[in-house]
């Protein structure tokens, strides 16, 4: 079997038609039938059935197709590396944090530094930057949780803060220009969470754990896997929300929340760079993890 025959094959079974298979590949039908037929033989299987209600594919022929597309996809991996290389792409994993905050705050100047290095932004939770530099699909991810993963190294490269944000009101007016807002006062109001797997969600609930509270004793009013959706909520007085510092700054200088610090010891998080452990990176991919490292080193400075 070869590439060409997996591919003819992945296609028919995808689009359920021999027609479509070879529009979309731009082959002639014939070449797609050799192709099944071929694979068939050398197999000694079964794989599609024709008859008039179209294709139906045998157990013997979704067992391959799962192959095939594991198979497909190592090969179209490796082809976009091979060729990201000559022209210093990088596939950069970013959860919400990073992407939203963090990059464009130094991709601006290190791309006027490095004009000849150019970037693909992946969005997900921390977990899905984990998942996506295990399968290959990111050279290096921005995540806002050490995931204690034995193929991965997080190395913090920026010190973040949890604080609690609230709408403007009277109420909480009131308990800002007080000495010291009791946490429980601020914790009776209906709470907006983050969704599981993002790396603010983990930090709220270790603050959370820290202190005592059991989320279930919370109003939880809603969760949402948005940030911005989540600083606009509290804004228009849905509920209070336990958030990255970092993400509130703008709101908190434009006025449209109430700030209140945490406990610094149990409030503290960091974002981290990661990557596949024993690794070798490219040169230009290592470059650019210097650079962040360097910097956001200050904020890890003030840490110690």
């Amino acid at each position: 079997m070869d590439m060409k025959q997996l591919q003819s094959f992945a296609a028919v079974v995808e689009y359920r038609s021999f027609t479509k298979a070879a529009e979309k590949l731009y082959i002639s039908q014939p070449t797609i039938s050799t192709h099944i037929r071929l694979l068939e033989e050398e197999l000694r299987s079964c794989l599609i059935i024709r008859s008039k209600r179209g294709v139906e594919i045998t157990p013997r022929g979704q067992e391959l197709y799962a192959c095939a597309r594991d198979i497909l996809s190592l090969r179209d991996s490796l082809l976009r590396r091979w060729t990201e290389e000559q022209s210093h792409i990088i596939q950069l994993g970013a959860s919400t944090i990073p992407s939203a905050y963090i990059l464009p705050e130094i991709l601006p100047e290190y791309g006027r530094i490095h004009p000849e290095v150019y970037f693909t932004i992946h969005q997900s939770d921390s977990q899905g930057v984990a998942d996506g530099i295990l399968n290959g699909s990111f050279d290096v991810g921005l995540a806002g949780m050490d995931l204690e993963h034995e193929q991965l190294t997080c190395v913090p490269f920026y010190q973040d803060r949890m604080v609690l944000i609230t709408p403007v009101t009277p109420r909480f007016l009131a308990l800002k220009e007080a000495p010291e807002a009791p946490l429980d006062s601020l914790l009776e109001a209906p709470i907006i969470l983050r969704e599981q797997g993002s790396g603010s969600r983990k930090s709220a609930e270790r603050f959370l754990e820290s202190v005592g509270i059991q989320e279930e004793s919370l109003n939880v009013t809603a969760r949402i896997n948005d940030q911005e959706s989540i600083k606009n909520l509290v804004a228009g007085g849905l509920g209070v929300s336990i958030l990255s510092e970092r993400a509130a700054r703008n709101f908190v200088q434009e006025k449209r929340v109430l700030l209140f610090e945490l406990p610094e010891a149990a409030s503290r998080r960091y974002l981290y760079l990661i990557f596949r452990k024993n690794y070798v990176l490219k040169t230009y991919i290592q470059a650019f993890c210097d650079y962040i490292r360097k910097y956001y080193a200050p904020t890890l400075a003030r840490a110690q």
